[in-house]
């Protein structure tokens, strides 16, 4: 009788702990995506601002029309980017040509001095610190669910119920952007 009750507290405990790591891996993905969002409402406030300013500088630079046409490329191409694979090449590109953006304004004193491209400039930067820091609000939230499918004995439970690992949301310098911000100077 008592190896029975020893077997079945045996029992009871793996069960328990398949449910908490259950719970576990969709509290991560949970947290996981709502950081996903948090970076995509930053890209979007991103994405608003770049009309304005291209109009902005167009006001002063209207011989400048191939960087203008790339900005919106890029643009369209950031916002059709789905997964985080194609979105940080996507926003690499974008990168990219808005900093050949900002290099035109630099040769317009006049448009350095416009109040309203200044604004724009200073929107733009919070845009960039705020989505470098939900980039890494959302990757280290990625790390920590890759880590749980990867280690033993999450691992069985992952496997078991099709939990995967998640990409990270990375900007590399080889495909044309720095790690850092776009920097928007004066």
């Amino acid at each position: 009788m008592m190896t029975l009750y020893i077997v079945l507290g045996v029992v009871a405990l793996i069960v328990l702990w398949a449910i908490f790591a259950f719970n576990g891996f969709v509290a991560r993905i949970n947290r996981t995506k709502e950081a996903w969002a948090d970076i995509d409402v930053q890209l979007k406030r991103r994405y608003d601002l770049i009309p304005n300013l291209v109009e902005t500088v167009k006001g002063y630079a209207a011989h400048e029309s191939s960087a203008f046409e790339n900005v919106t490329k890029a643009r369209a191409a950031a916002m059709g980017a789905t997964d985080p694979t194609a979105k940080a090449q996507a926003e690499n590109m974008l990168s990219g040509t808005l900093k050949s953006l900002f290099a035109v304004s630099e040769a317009y004193p006049e448009l350095k001095a416009n109040e309203n491209f200044i604004h724009l400039q200073k929107e733009l930067s919070d845009t960039e610190d705020k989505i470098q820091a939900a980039r890494r609000f959302y990757n280290s939230n990625v790390q920590d669910l890759n880590t749980a499918v990867e280690s033993f004995p999450n691992n069985v439970i992952a496997s078991s119920f099709n939990f995967k690992k998640m990409d990270l949301f990375q900007l590399t310098e080889a495909e044309g952007a720095a790690r850092e911000p776009v920097k928007v100077g004066f």
